[in-house]
């Protein structure tokens, strides 16, 4: 493997912006310099990062990139590209595949698949049921990024609704528990008064009113309430509403807390009024709310009662997203486009890029646990991002999903992925990839 040596980067990492360069060997970080240094080995490719920043590889916890079952939509090939082109360089994958995640053969079996096909670097969640608790009992927390827990409703059985089930799998997991917190109860209770109005065809706008605060708020303190008695090492996914920001704490550091928090992209950007444009293409579980609901998002993330910032990436093709309101899919593509929508944010002044890094590369790292990776430290896995200043527009057609489009279609950016490397691996280099070497599976320090 090439040693690189990226040099006159801007460095954020660790809360700090500085001007460095970094060494690459062997997979790994070999040295952190706060200058550019002689170049001693004439085998070093060296990469003048002047004008560039350099990040760790965000770390994405929550993605479904739909293999095996569905190559319509996705696979583990052409979505960890996506999402290595957008400076993802590791993934944590949901079950709700076909088959289902819900015993060791399959979790096995899929990170087989990984190990062929994946870019980045990859984990996938065990999937609970009503059912399988003797399997999620044997699931490795070295080896596993988490149990995943739909609370809600879900893809085919993998809802869990049985408290007796559900208080098992919260007292006896031997790791950390992810969860999907609506209330279907309460959904289906607010579709049906709508569908009395309306039909099938519901204006788009009313999604979240249908899958509403008070559905995630019932569902996200059952949780808690569930993992406070039991102790349970709990980390709630796509948080929406303002209701649910009191439920979480930042008196202490993420990395110590047994409950933990995360938001979406989506969640970050969208409102209920781009609904009127944007249509069923925004349509996600849980639903995008007010704009109250958003400013109370982004009020929790900078004061750290929000953890993580993710994607909940889930590509559908075009047709299976644009139906009426009860045929449209929910979910939609994103980690080409995450960090640089951050990145976006930090440039309007809503957030600093050292907090977008915290967000997306050290905190993931931190409360999952992963191995070596998340930050620029020596020692460390060489997965990192340069990013460069460029004006350009993010369409349909640049977009890199096999779904073939973005919800992004038509916005403008200022930042671009200039490079990216997976354990030292120069994946991505302006538009160009290397697949010769394919991404690891994660390890976890539990």
């Amino acid at each position: 493997m090439s040693s690189f040596l990226i040099k006159n980067a801007l460095i954020i990492n660790e809360g700090k912006k500085f001007a460095g360069s970094v060494l690459v060997k062997n997979q790994l970080i070999e040295e952190i310099y706060t200058s550019a240094p002689e170049v001693t080995d004439k085998n070093w490719t060296v990469i003048d990062a002047a004008g560039r920043l350099l990040i760790p590889g965000v770390i994405d916890d929550q993605v479904h990139f739909r293999d095996p079952g569905m190559p319509q939509k996705g696979d583990l090939y052409t979505e960890s590209r996506a999402a290595v082109a957008g400076g993802t360089t590791s993934f944590m994958d949901m079950p709700n595949v076909k088959p289902q995640t819900v015993t060791q053969e399959l979790l096995t079996e899929r990170y087989k698949l990984g190990s062929e096909k994946s870019l980045a670097n990859y984990s996938f969640y065990m999937g609970a049921t009503n059912t399988n608790l003797e399997e999620i009992l044997k699931t490795d927390p070295k080896s596993v990024c988490g149990i995943k827990i739909f609370m809600g409703s879900s893809t085919g059985n993998m809802l869990v609704d049985d408290i007796d089930t559900l208080s098992q799998i919260f007292e006896k997991s031997p790791m950390l528990i992810a969860t999907h917190c609506e209330d279907t109860p309460t959904i289906d209770k607010n579709q049906a008064e709508y569908q009395k109005k309306f039909g099938d065809d519901i204006p788009m706008e009313y999604h979240g009113v249908i899958r509403s605060a008070e559905a995630c708020y019932k569902s996200s303190s059952k949780a808690i309430e569930l993992a406070k008695k039991y102790n349970t090492r709990l980390h709630i996914l796509h948080l929406s509403s303002a209701m649910e920001m009191d439920l979480f704490d930042n008196s202490i550091p993420a990395k110590d807390k047994r409950i933990t928090s995360e938001v979406c992209v989506h969640h970050l950007w969208f409102d209920d009024k781009d609904y009127l444009t944007k249509k069923s293409r925004i349509r996600w579980n849980p639903a995008i709310k007010t704009k109250k609901d958003q400013d109370a998002l982004w009020e929790a993330l900078l004061d750290d009662r929000l953890d993580v910032v993710a994607t909940d990436h889930a590509p559908h093709t075009p047709e299976e997203k644009d139906g009426n309101y009860m045929q449209a899919a929910g979910g939609g593509p994103l980690v080409q486009h995450s960090l640089i929508a951050m990145m976006e944010q930090a440039r309007r002044g809503k957030i600093s890029m050292e907090k977008v890094v915290e967000k997306m590369c050290h905190t993931p790292a931190e409360i999952f646990q992963v191995e070596k990776r998340g930050f620029i430290r020596k020692g460390y896995y060489a997965d990192l991002v340069l990013l460069k200043e460029d004006d350009w527009t993010a369409t349909n057609a640049n977009s890199l999903y096999k779904c073939g489009w973005t919800p992004f279609d038509g916005e403008k950016f200022q930042y671009k992925v200039d490079k990216t490397f997976v354990n030292g691996h120069l994946a991505y280099d302006n538009g160009v990839f290397d697949d010769s070497t394919k991404g690891m599976r994660l390890s976890f320090e539990r």
